[in-house]
């Protein structure tokens, strides 16, 4: 007998913001409609910066100039949270989930995100915690020193169906977040796995991305309660020039 799966996971590979985004609004719209089951989007992102429906542009700190330089897009998107930053070396997930058929609330989906991304730093060997009020997944500064972040978490739900999701810094170039405030917060520190293992002098890899995805979707899989399964990328994606269509220019 096949086991029984209600998570379909695949890893995408490094692909561009806005054919994900297009995307997950296509498979939002047939979750909704319940023409698929719920779906795990694990991919790396180019370069780009996104701003969340009530984020201030202010808090980006480079100059257009400066973006246009380096070939980094700005996006309003509708997500939660303020500016974040995606890149190589940076493990992104979406979960499209029909919230009502897992009889999940947003704040404890938000809890299984978070425990998702501390078990994955942990089986990488970095300790992360959660802290109240401050959604994402951070590294303790201890007594008298600041929080630093590994994780960052954006959602939207939409038709009772969650996209967006979270940023897990695996070996990310920590330079490019000085290009904003990271969530808005001047002053916050990023850091990586890489940073906090001392392995910064070895270049992103997605292939440690990829590892981390599969860690993390075991993890988030175990947090609500569900059965995990695997499926080729190319049965959850299409052309993106039909997935475009679904967001704006």
């Amino acid at each position: 007998m096949e086991p029984h799966v209600d998570l379909e996971a695949a890893w995408l590979g490094r692909i561009a913001y806005r054919d994900a985004w297009a995307l997950q609004k296509a498979l939002v719209d047939q979750r909704a409609d319940g023409t698929i089951g719920d779906r795990l989007l694990l991919l790396e992102h180019d370069a780009v910066l996104t701003l969340g429906r009530q984020a201030t542009e202010e808090h980006v700190l480079a100059s257009p100039r400066e973006l246009r330089r380096r070939g980094i897009e700005v996006i309003r998107v509708e997500r939660g949270g303020e500016v974040t930053y995606h890149g190589p070396g940076q493990l992104v997930a979406y979960p499209i989930l029909r919230l009502a058929d897992r009889r999940i609330l947003v704040r404890p989906l938000v809890e299984a995100l978070e425990t998702a991304m501390i078990r994955t730093c942990a089986e990488l060997g970095v300790e992360a915690i959660r802290r109240d009020g401050h959604p994402g997944c951070w590294i303790d500064g201890g007594v008298g020193r600041p929080h630093r972040k590994i994780g960052a978490l954006g959602l939207r739900i939409e038709r009772g169906v969650s996209y967006h999701g979270i940023a897990l810094n695996v070996a990310p170039d920590l330079r490019d977040f000085d290009l904003i405030d990271p969530c808005g917060m001047p002053g916050l520190v990023s850091t990586s796995i890489a940073e906090e293992l001392g392995r910064t002098a070895e270049p992103p890899s997605t292939a440690a991305v990829e590892r981390a995805g599969s860690i993390f979707a075991t993890a988030f899989a175990g947090a609500i309660g569900a059965d995990l399964g695997w499926a080729d990328a190319a049965v959850l994606t299409q052309p993106a020039e039909t997935w475009r269509a679904a967001v704006p220019a």
